[in-house]
């Protein structure tokens, strides 16, 4: 099991400045840098700056929470709760209730569908790197009954697992924190224009400056040889993907991705290839995209068409590209 996920090539590609409607010679001075955080390559850009330092302040926010925030942390507090489960309640810090909180109400929002205790069943299928473990239904049968998220109780500064074997994986929601997170900071540090690339996650600060909004490309989750299906031009938003191509293995000629629906306790199968969702924060975008996987296209777009400020581009495994009704108001011109 994975703390995040793992490095991969994202489906979410930052277009170039000619992508992005400025010409040659106007390219707004910038600084980036890169490094290998969350089990992915993450990259920060800073537009119209020039002291690189200040995106380390990002990193060291994004360091910080991994610690507090993954399972596979030694001592995280993910980590103190698995081992603590059925026996006491743990102290949290902050960052953890919140997100705890959090991620409870997009379970309500998604009928179950989403669901953070979700660890012991990612734990089983161990999806990484196009490894895994296919799981015989005599094993299903014993983790399944311990994913239910109404027997994980928050309090304030602390939160319990009801039975033992349980285990909280935030691996669906904590890069979206993470990322939002680290933008606060460098806004905090007078940044206007910026991209956070944390691999399927990209998070928008501002727009490119002189008023031209970012251009991201969204990869097609069938194929290996297109290298995108459509872009999308944006001003501090996030555009969040998640896909059947981001991690997965194949077993006797069938391949098995990581997107595991808590029901059934296989990966899910409706026909979906990928969720891209557009909204004002990467917790939001990251949650969603889960979520409305998980609910397949019918239910999955009715659920963004009733949220505000959220949009989404589903792609099927057939290759149809189904968008919100207000997707086309972000659609870049090709």
């Amino acid at each position: 099991m994975r703390k995040f996920i793992p490095l991969a090539l994202s489906l979410l590609l930052l277009l170039s400045a000619a992508g992005c409607g400025i010409e040659q010679g106007e390219e707004p001075e910038k600084v980036s840098k890169t490094t290998m955080m969350l089990d992915t390559v993450i990259t920060i850009t800073l537009y119209d700056w020039t002291d690189a330092s200040t995106i380390d302040l990002a990193f060291e926010e994004i360091g910080r929470l991994e610690k507090i925030l993954s399972v596979e942390q030694e001592d995280s507090d993910l980590d103190r709760l698995a081992k603590a489960a059925g026996k006491e309640w743990v102290e949290i810090a902050p960052e953890t209730e919140e997100l705890l909180r959090q991620a409870k109400e997009y379970t309500a929002l998604s009928e179950g569908h989403f669901d953070i205790t979700i660890g012991p069943l990612v734990a089983l299928w161990d999806i990484h790197d196009g490894t895994g473990h296919l799981p015989s239904q005599e094993e299903l049968d014993a983790v399944l009954p311990l994913i239910h998220s109404d027997d994980l109780l928050v309090e304030k500064g602390r939160a319990y697992l009801a039975r033992e074997g349980m285990i909280a994986n935030l691996g669906a929601i904590a890069k979206g924190y993470i990322a939002d997170k680290a933008k606060e900071v460098l806004v905090g540090q007078g940044v206007a224009h910026a991209v956070l690339d944390l691999g399927h996650n990209i998070l928008l600060i501002g727009d490119k400056t002189q008023g031209q909004g970012f251009t991201v490309a969204i990869r097609d989750p069938n194929s290996q040889e297109n290298p995108y299906v459509d872009i999308v031009s944006a001003t501090d938003k996030s555009v969040v993907t998640s896909g059947i191509d981001q991690r997965n293995f194949t077993d006797g000629g069938k391949t098995y991705h990581h997107i595991l629906d808590p029901f059934t306790g296989f990966p899910a199968d409706n026909g979906l290839a990928s969720v891209t969702i557009l909204s004002n924060t990467s917790t939001q975008g990251d949650a969603l995209s889960t979520s409305c996987f998980l609910l397949g296209p019918e239910k999955g777009m009715a659920l963004v068409e009733s949220l505000e400020d959220v949009e989404a581009l589903f792609i099927t495994t057939d290759g149809q590209l189904i968008p919100s009704s207000g997707y086309e108001a972000y659609r870049a011109e090709r």
